[in-house]
């Protein structure tokens, strides 16, 4: 294997990388990695607490990429074991326990998801069951002594919950000591992870010197936000795309989001192709850009176009939907405004009702209509357009 020289590596390593600790480690690693003409063994765990694999988790597959291309061998770790325990970062409260029967489904469909990004060169699959269903209770005891408990409680979710009474379990401490472990059994080099595992995995560090094993250097990746943009996309949460969804709900869960949001998305998922996106000056065209680009990534550029045309087919062209109820109404000796104020009743103010006039944003039958006064010309009924997506049967008494 001819490896690119150590400046090079760490250049395109540390593109779109909130920190790495420590860096100056790394850039060891990388030059001995490149003297000696051996890879390092990258490491990333996945606890299978769904079945999903969602964007969020994509951010590190792409790094993995990153260092898979560059020749590393990719350790990826499913925590079948800590599973059943559920990493406690973030949490407010005790996560519930998974039987080893859903933990056994949600990890078999792992691989199928993480090689949609990472190809199957240099990948090596570990299950920590492997190494904890055979670990004696002196092990654990000995291992839990090389953490304490003052230590744990400095971390801001233990902390939180611990000044709120809520409670935590002896099990929620043992996961990071755990998920150290892992680090050591794998003689790790670097593991990637969010910036939310920064406890975590600095702990790895600490476990890995305590057993003489080489101490990994961590790289933090930023948190991709879920579809509410403020919470973290989490599979416990239900505000991610998953990579398995279909191209038809990957497209329309993105058309979903703020407009900010999909900036983020964009500049984080995306960052190579920030040219392209910005010669989209329409925000509702580059969202749909950015449907496509991802429903390619996970299926294929055929199914981006459709699921484009379908969404547009379902919400945008579509004039008016099936099956409204129909609101009957005097049109008599009334004002447009007037009769537009009585069908929406407290969806709209009347001064939302007179922007949407004046924008053209109001169609009666399928025609554009902005007088404030007047009203359309009178038939027996109107299919009534508010916006994009308000649509009203109106029968005319």
């Amino acid at each position: 294997m001819h490896f690119l020289e150590p400046e090079k590596q760490l250049e395109i390593i540390i593109k779109n990388v909130a920190d790495v600790v420590p860096k100056d480690e790394l850039m060891a690693k990388l030059s001995m990695s490149y003297k000696n003409n051996l890879p390092l063994k990258i490491k990333a765990g996945f606890d299978p607490t769904s079945a999903d694999l969602h964007l969020g988790h994509s951010l590190l597959l792409k790094k993995l990429k990153v260092f898979q291309d560059l020749g590393h061998e990719i350790n990826f770790l499913i925590g079948d074991f800590t599973a059943m325990i559920g990493d406690p970062t973030g949490r407010d409260k005790t996560r519930k326990p998974l039987t080893f029967k859903e933990i056994e489904v949600n990890a078999s469909t792992y691989k199928n998801q993480m090689f949609k990004v990472l190809n199957k060169n240099n990948v090596k699959i570990f299950y920590n069951s492997k190494w904890f269903d055979s670990f004696h209770l002196k092990d654990l005891i000995g291992l839990s002594s090389l953490e304490n408990v003052a230590r744990l409680l400095e971390r801001d979710d233990f902390k939180k919950r611990y000044k709120s009474g809520e409670s935590i379990t002896v099990t929620e401490f043992l996961y990071p000591i755990l998920q150290a472990y892992d680090s050591v059994v794998l003689s790790a080099d670097i593991e990637i992870g969010g910036t939310d595992q920064r406890f975590n995995i600095l702990l790895g560090r600490q476990i890995q010197k305590a057993f003489d094993v080489p101490e990994q250097v961590g790289v933090f990746l930023p948190i991709l936000e879920g579809l509410d943009g403020k919470m973290k996309m989490s599979k416990s949460l239900n505000n991610y795309i998953s990579l398995n969804d279909s191209y038809d709900d990957m497209f329309g869960k993105i058309m979903s989001v703020s407009d900010s949001l999909m900036q983020r998305y964009i500049e984080l998922l995306f960052a190579n192709d920030l040219d392209f996106f910005s010669t989209i000056e329409s925000p509702l065209d580059r969202k749909k850009a950015l449907g496509m680009k991802i429903v390619n990534e996970y299926h294929s550029h055929d199914l981006s176009q459709l699921a484009r045309k379908n969404f547009e087919n379902k919400f945008s062209k579509k004039d008016f939907p099936d099956n409204l109820d129909e609101i009957q109404i005097d049109i008599n000796g009334k004002k447009f405004l007037d009769i537009l104020s009585e069908v929406t009743g407290d969806s709209f103010s009347r001064s939302e009702l007179k922007r949407l006039i004046k924008d053209n944003a109001v169609e009666v039958n399928g025609k554009k209509f902005n007088a404030l006064d007047s009203i359309p010309s009178s038939k027996d009924s109107w299919k009534l357009k508010l916006g994009k997506r308000n649509f009203y049967n109106i029968k005319i008494k």
